[in-house]
């Protein structure tokens, strides 16, 4: 019930975002990228077995196959903008999850071909049931039982940093980087378009 209200809050924040503005500023964006690489700074030796991806013996560096979708709206000039995004991708265990994440995000610098943004909002992380796998040790990091489908978290302060490289007038290439110290960060990598 909670996971539902805060999916039609979020959806709420987008409408409102996409359908407030009737001018479209030409840093304006849209983007997408595929995701990623999760990095676990302290390791996951508890339940380093259920990663059938990972890089290493104790799950520091795990690859998860996925994407994920953006619209960044500036509301003013190239500093401050809204952006919003939906993923959906096989996590550390290879099963289904994702996260949906609206906030604020701020210029850090930018040059004629290189800029770095940092944003902070909130998010919503979304899993298949991890306390159905066999061997799983719980963290209590997820909200769910044993007999929900699926597990989430909900963080007031997800953030991001992207740099974004311009290959084009509109067309830039982007990296984005999530710093969930200490227990996850991620990596994806992707284009964006600037939309005028």
């Amino acid at each position: 019930m909670l996971v539902r209200e805060i999916r039609v809050d979020l959806l709420r924040w987008w409408l409102l975002v996409l359908f407030t503005s009737s001018i479209v500023n030409a840093q304006d964006n849209i983007g997408i990228k595929l995701f990623g690489l999760s990095i676990h700074p302290k390791g996951e030796k508890e339940n380093r077995d259920l990663m059938p991806r990972k890089l290493d013996p104790n799950g520091y560096l795990v690859i998860n196959l996925g994407a994920m979708a953006s619209y960044e709206k500036f509301v003013h000039k190239d500093i401050f903008s809204i952006k919003i995004v939906q993923s959906l991708y096989s996590d550390c265990a290879a099963q289904l999850g994702g996260f949906s994440h609206i906030g604020f995000r701020g210029k850090i610098f930018k040059t004629n071909k290189h800029a770095l943004y940092g944003g902070i909002g909130p998010t919503l992380v979304f899993r298949r049931n991890w306390l159905r796998l066999d061997g799983y040790v719980n963290r209590n990091r997820f909200k769910g039982n044993s007999d929900d489908k699926w597990q989430y978290m909900f963080l007031w302060y997800g953030g991001e940093f992207e740099y974004a490289y311009r290959l084009s007038e509109h067309v830039h290439f982007t990296t984005t980087f999530i710093p969930g110290y200490p227990d996850l960060m991620s990596l994806s990598f992707g284009m964006k378009y600037e939309l005028n």
